[in-house]
């Protein structure tokens, strides 16, 4: 379950740092234009926000484990 997780959480972020990219580069939201702006679309940044911030936590545990042991 957990890799499923870890797998999901990843791909999420990939996939909004494209669309930041895409926005960025050629002012096109992706995400924006293929999920309206509705709740879909506050939905799916939802769903990247909680990712970037599980992803987050895990790399603040990471780095206190390699420091104490």
């Amino acid at each position: 379950m957990k890799l499923n997780i870890d797998f999901i959480a990843a791909m999420l972020l990939v996939v909004a740092g494209l669309n930041w990219g895409l926005v960025g580069f050629f002012g096109y939201d992706l995400v924006g234009n293929l999920l309206g702006s509705g709740m879909m679309q506050r939905a799916a940044y939802g769903a990247v926000g909680l990712a970037a911030l599980y992803e987050l936590v895990h790399w603040f545990q990471g780095r206190c484990a390699a420091k104490s042991g």
